[in-house]
């Protein structure tokens, strides 16, 4: 009797183990709005520079889990058409994040939107520099930040989206960059905990 209910205990762990792994590898819902385009790992917008982003990003600029509205589409030409940068979902209002730690090279008014700029940490010379835009500043040119530390908050005016956003960049030098290739894997792609009952 007790070997019958020892067996049955270990058969429902092992199935939730199971249920569990399953859920874990499941597919992330989608992460990009329909018609986005600018995946992690396109190609970059110059061809003379390093053909890899360290993925030192430990934190979203805005929210958990934004929707990309739209995407990095490097242009062709240096003055070519294309979208430099990513549109993250976000409310007026909604705190900035720093993605990685860095030094603020600039935080102002260009064009009469809000820009804040952050050199990151250890990245070469020149550094990776992040853009975040519409955003109220909350940090000072030559203020050190960390990850995750807020740098000001989305703007109500100034968004190019077609919904409130906040446009997101990435540069070394003069090149553009894709900035969600800042973000590891398990970051990027993170979905919600699944939990399932035993019985």
């Amino acid at each position: 009797m007790r070997a019958n209910r020892c067996v049955r205990v270990c058969a429902r762990l092992i199935l939730l183990l199971i249920v569990t792994a399953t859920a874990l590898l499941a597919p992330p819902p989608p992460l990009f709005a329909a018609g986005a385009r600018g995946a992690p790992g396109a190609p970059l917008a110059d061809p003379g520079l390093p053909a890899t982003v360290p993925a030192i990003g430990r934190t979203w600029p805005v929210g958990l889990r934004p929707r990309v509205l739209r995407g990095w589409e490097p242009p062709a030409t240096v003055y070519g058409p294309g979208h430099r940068g990513v549109d993250l979902a976000a409310p007026a209002g909604t705190p900035v994040r720093t993605v990685a730690p860095g030094r603020v090279a600039f935080a102002g008014s260009v064009a009469g939107r809000g820009v804040v700029s952050v050199d990151l940490t250890g990245t070469g010379d020149p550094p990776l520099r992040t853009t975040y835009e519409p955003v109220t500043a909350a940090v000072e040119e030559g203020q050190e930040v960390e990850p995750g530390e807020v740098i000001g908050s989305v703007q109500a005016g100034g968004s190019h989206c077609s919904a409130p956003c906040v446009h997101w960049g990435l540069r070394r030098g003069e090149g553009y960059l894709n900035p969600l290739s800042l973000l590891p894997p398990w970051l990027l792609h993170r979905g919600p905990s699944r939990l399932l009952p035993l019985a």
